[in-house]
């Protein structure tokens, strides 16, 4: 593991591209800022990292990620604080998970708090990208893939380490329809759903594709084995209000990626009194809450969307439409507190902020 990252090098670019863009209107994930980090592992070891002007990478065709999907990434978020501080929101979390990835797939980890600072580095380089529209903030990618120039079924003897960021605007516009998927699959026990790696996300999209076609959003996806137990809904996990409890699927499963908006959710649930249930959720129990009304609120949470209401679920040719928006309590209430976190506007009790 890399621990010290005191000699990074940064190559900064002669002129910002800041002046091409509109913030007022900022597609997700499509606006890219002025620098990058990329550090290479090689000769096992992790190289001096070093900040460049974004740009294309070059690859060669044999590149080991591109045959045997040697890769794995994170999804964190950048704020403007009403101080004028820089927020990044849990992010020794998204390390510690970015390394379990990696111990899944066979990749060198990177020390947790050499991952913080080069992030770190990198966002205040570029904090004049970060934006202060409702709703917006800097997202960060850091991700790794192997690239060993062999063909060859095996762990690759090289990586490359690298991060870029985006400013963004809300990544879904308006609340979900989904459907509850109950033929394909994401993940099985023993295999990679809980690693955040791009296969599982290569393998959601043919299935959310029919799902779309059909004018859905997103699938909530239910196990391997019996498709009878819900387990987390495309880009996000998910969290039922039925009666007074705050219920999600346990990720005691090695199926379901561990979420870090949601667990910032269920300890916000709990801290308010709320009872909160991590456990098998099976699609009959939810569709029974929702007929009988007890089923009150449905949401998404993930770091791109943060609170994605849910407007309607689909199972077995029903559209069930699911109370107001405007009507649900506890998810408004979640959703303004993590902001008010990330803005500096609430106490930040659980020390979830890394100020930069």
């Amino acid at each position: 593991m890399i621990t010290d990252i005191s000699n990074i090098k940064i190559n900064q670019v002669a002129e910002s591209r800041i002046t091409q863009v509109d913030f007022n209107n900022l597609p997700f994930g499509r606006v890219f800022s002025d620098h990058m980090l990329v550090m290479d592992y090689t000769n096992g070891q992790w190289q001096t990292p070093e900040i460049v002007p974004f740009d294309s990478i070059k690859l060669h065709p044999a590149t080991s990620a591109i045959h045997y999907g040697q890769s794995i990434f994170e999804g964190m978020k950048a704020y403007r604080m009403e101080s004028g501080e820089i927020a990044i929101f849990r992010p020794y979390d998204n390390a510690k998970r970015f390394n379990e990835s990696a111990d899944r797939l066979c990749m060198p980890q990177i020390h947790e708090e050499a991952f913080v600072k080069m992030i770190a580095e990198l966002v205040r380089l570029d904090q004049q990208w970060i934006p202060t529209t409702p709703d917006s903030a800097l997202y960060l990618r850091p991700y790794l893939f192997a690239t060993d120039e062999f063909i060859g079924i095996k762990p690759s003897d090289n990586y490359k380490f690298m991060i870029f960021t985006c400013p963004v605007g809300q990544y879904y516009a308006e609340p979900l329809r989904v459907k509850i998927e109950e033929y394909f699959t994401r993940a099985v026990k023993g295999g990679v759903g809980r690693a955040k790696t791009a296969g599982n996300y290569a393998a959601s999209l043919y299935p959310a594709r029919l799902a779309q076609k059909e004018g859905y959003h997103q699938l909530i996806w239910t196990d391997a084995e019996e498709h009878k137990y819900i387990e987390e809904s495309g880009t996000m996990n998910i969290v039922f209000v039925i009666g007074d409890k705050i219920i999600s699927p346990s990720e005691d499963t090695d199926t379901i990626l561990r979420g870090i908006t949601k667990r910032s959710v269920l300890d916000l649930a709990r801290d308010w009194g709320y009872e909160v249930e991590e456990r098998k959720v099976s699609v009959n129990e939810v569709i029974e809450a929702i007929q009988t009304g007890e089923l009150k609120e449905a949401f998404g949470a993930g770091t791109a969307a943060t609170i994605a209401h849910i407007d309607i679920i689909h199972h077995q040719g029903t559209d069930y439409k699911l109370p107001e928006i405007a009507s649900r309590e506890f998810s408004n209430k979640v959703y303004k507190q993590l902001n008010s976190i990330k803005s500096g506007k609430a106490e930040d009790k659980f020390d979830w902020i890394k100020k930069i």
